[in-house]
């Protein structure tokens, strides 16, 4: 098989093929697109966040102006509640009960901006001045928005049948045998801390357009999602009880998605309800206010850990006990993500005793789900803390005790306490690295410097490990077109990240191709047979795999159709720049030739690839930082990131989504925190309140890989979209406190490190 090298195949800095129309205005977002007839929705939702209701009238809103349609939960029994699929198992083998979100409320309410009405009407504007119309009796409780304090005695109950808080309790590991490894410890380091809640703040805010086809009783949805197919199957099975085939699910262009948009949500099966009512398009375009308060959360734990160690600093045993708070309903995913987070508690460590707790809350909050790691941020951030403080504790430099305790290459593949295998890793190579790039050496240094001018300087790194890309597969379908252009259709979907850059990569690399001349196809359940969305980034490993073997298939049928119109071996048959020729001569023919003498058949290739493990990106963040003391401000002067994942297909795409992933994960550190009330008003529910990482905040990154190949994956990649911020935050973080540790001996600071927070800290007496 002969193929000439394309200019952006696998490993080409190949610069991202679809910001053109993005960049320009031209983009095809959810509200953008305007079907004839189509009417504007708005929500009514509570402004208590615990309280019973009555709905007295509607009578007055349904003949306001422009007013077509106003639903209640009294009108729409028949549409089902928003499901959990990810139950949690507990110590005694059940799966705990779960509370679901309905629809609409029907008399009572769990958090601040739950739904009770939906109202239509001509535009936006008369649909809100109608919902002030209709006539809400509220009967206020009280309400409970603290994780720690959620199982208190005296704490108000989210769900008084239950008679507790507690939604459920997972245990992991082996509790007789870690008690032993305490028992045997000449040493034990023990942290509490708070994993804030967070807010994912995509560009672009959530937006559903429902439209219903009579003839065929059939519902279409636009809206922005993560995965059109997950989002139908929800929509049919759980809210209508229909077939799947009864359901289109469209996305066009996504701004941005961070897990927060993999879920279906209650204004989806409403938009759709109120289509078929009325014959006419639907459409719901939630505000940013909406986001901060309906959205699904992301984080909010309360941890306490301890770390059993010999006298040398080797890692014996380790003991977690952490509470979840999962808002006042179970999310769609939302009580398996801590869950998940605990199979990576170990991190990069060979820790053989653990014994974890978690202790899923309910609260008068907004649902927590995924958000950008969903659970492995949360472990990374628990075991590099730890870390941190065993080496403080026994007068260790930070780098020495993981030197201990890392798994050494070795002992690959590694079972880890929780169950996990990796499969592959030099951690002890990145970290050295990143120590080189960063010149940890010359810290020292540094920091006198920085004590001259009146600044406290620190530095901290974090080594991280995530599992992602599971165990699973991605179909792809291609096919050359008759113009000799070549479309895939595959189900994952873009956020923002280039998938049509990187797929066309692998297409390019296999069948010589110009780049502009491969078409992608996401986000249509009807031009999918199935698809598993984008999330825990498996796009790439999973999704890319599938799209190089349907290349390889295409490109052989390409060739034996070449080899019979050219009469020639296919064996002697190369792809290149559009064209099938045979080598060493200039007998060609045009792959929009090579389409017209082909069958369909033979214009056609699929392929997918099952992955049957997780694979294990891991790396190491180092964060140098310096404070003011006279204001608590701080700056992030240097950050340095040297990662393994796997096989680097774009590095420019790379670059961008570790930026991106090291900008979140630094925001959590350093300022961003969603704020609530103890009864459980929101009240960072805009940018006003809630803090932003910002451009001028942060500094150049300085970024490369050292990269081992994964033995799981077909192609050797490991995933990169969530690592960054998987290891940002901790690193930074411990950049923090060592600066407050060489200024005052102070060994914690709670998350966001705010000014306010840094100041206090340093001039508490």
């Amino acid at each position: 098989m002969n193929i000439a090298t394309p200019k952006f195949g696998v490993g080409a800095s190949a610069l991202r093929k679809e910001d053109m129309p993005l960049v320009t205005g031209r983009g095809r977002y959810t509200d953008d697109v305007h079907p004839e007839g189509t009417l504007s929705a708005y929500v009514v939702r509570s402004p208590y966040s615990a309280a019973r209701f009555t709905i007295t009238s509607t009578e007055a809103a349904k003949a306001a102006d422009g007013v077509h349609l106003v639903l209640t939960a009294a009108d729409i029994p028949h549409i089902g509640p928003m499901k959990c699929q990810g139950v949690a198992t507990q110590p005694d083998g059940s799966k705990h009960a779960v509370r679901e979100m309905p629809v609409l409320c029907e008399s009572a309410v769990r958090l601040v901006g739950d739904a009770v009405a939906f109202v239509v009407a001509d535009t936006q504007a008369l649909a809100r001045d109608a919902s002030e119309l209709i006539e809400i009796e509220w009967e206020m409780g009280e309400g409970i928005a603290e994780t720690a304090g959620a199982l208190a005695e005296d704490a108000p109950l989210v769900w008084p049948e239950l008679g507790t808080n507690r939604a459920y309790t997972y245990k992991i590991g082996d509790e007789r045998a870690t008690e032993q490894a305490f028992a045997d410890a000449a040493h034990v380091s023990r942290i509490a801390f708070t994993n804030q809640r967070l807010i994912s703040n995509y560009m672009e805010t959530r937006a559903s357009l429902g439209e219903y086809d009579a003839e065929r009783d059939r519902f279409t949805l636009t809206t922005g999602t993560q995965g059109v197919h997950g989002v139908r199957d929800t929509l049919a099975k759980d809210n209508f009880s229909i077939d799947a085939e009864k359901v289109r699910v469209v996305t066009n262009d996504v701004g941005g998605g961070f897990g927060t948009k993999a879920f279906n949500y209650r204004e989806n099966p409403l938009v759709l309800e109120a289509a078929k009512r009325l014959g006419r398009p639907v459409k719901w375009v939630g505000d940013r206010t909406e986001h901060f308060l309906v959205d699904a959360h992301g984080r909010d734990n309360v941890v306490v850990a301890e770390m059993a160690m010999d006298a040398e600093g080797r890692f014996l045993g380790l003991k977690i006990d952490l509470k979840a708070n999962l808002g006042a309903y179970c999310g769609q995913f939302g009580p398996m993500i801590p869950v998940i987070g605990t199979s990576m508690t170990t991190g990069l460590y060979d820790i053989a005793n653990i014994d974890v707790t978690v202790t899923g809350v309910y609260t008068n909050t907004t649902p927590v789900d995924a958000y950008r790691g969903a659970g492995r941020p949360e472990a990374a951030f628990l075991i590099e803390r730890l870390a941190d403080t065993c080496a403080r504790d026994l007068g260790l430099p930070v780098e020495e005790i993981r030197r201990k305790n890392f798994i050494r290459p070795d002992q690959f593949p590694y079972k880890t306490a929780t169950g996990r295998t990796y499969d592959v890793g030099e951690f002890d190579g990145h970290m050295t690295r990143a120590m080189e790039c960063a010149d940890w050496a010359g810290f020292e240094e540094r920091a006198e410097e920085a004590k001259g001018r009146g600044r406290l300087r620190g530095i901290g790194m974090a080594t991280y490990i995530e599992a992602c890309a599971f165990a699973g597969s991605e179909a792809a379908n291609l096919e050359l077109n008759e113009d000799g252009t070549v479309t895939l259709y595959i189900g994952t979907q873009t956020n923002g990240q280039g998938h049509s850059t990187a797929y066309s990569q692998f297409i390019a690399d296999k069948i010589g191709i110009d780049f502009d001349r491969i078409i992608v196809h996401q986000g249509d359940t009807d031009r999918l047979a199935k698809g598993g969305g984008t999330g825990g980034s498996r796009s790439i490993p999973l999704g890319g795999v599938s799209v190089a073997k349907a290349s390889d298939s295409l490109a052989e049928k390409m060739r034996k159709v070449a080899a019979d119109e050219l009469e020639a071996s296919a064996a002697d048959i190369e792809l290149v720049d559009g064209e099938a020729r045979i080598v060493g001569t200039d007998r060609t023919m045009t792959y929009a030739d090579l389409a017209k003498a082909a069958s369909m058949e033979d214009r056609k290739a699929d392929a997918e690839i099952v992955q049957d493990e997780a694979t294990y990106p891991n790396g190491t963040h180092i964060c140098e930082i310096e404070i003011d003391p006279e204001t608590g401000t701080s700056e992030i002067v240097a950050y340095t990131i040297v990662d393994d994942f796997g096989v680097t297909v774009n590095p420019t795409l790379l670059l961008g989504q570790v930026h991106g992933g090291a900008v979140q994960g630094i925001g959590q550190a350093l300022s961003e925190e969603a704020v609530h009330a103890e009864d459980g008003q929101l009240v960072t529910a805009s940018f006003q309140d809630y803090t932003m990482p910002r451009a001028e905040g942060l500094p150049n990154f300085t970024f490369e890989t050292r990269n081992v190949p994964s033995t799981t994956n077909a192609l050797g990649i490991k995933g990169a979209g969530e690592a960054a911020t998987i290891g940002s935050t901790p690193a930074t973080l411990n950049a923090v406190v060592d600066a407050l540790y060489r200024a005052r001996g102070l060994t914690d600071i709670a998350m966001p490190a705010t000014p306010q927070r840094i100041w206090n800290a340093l001039n508490a007496v």
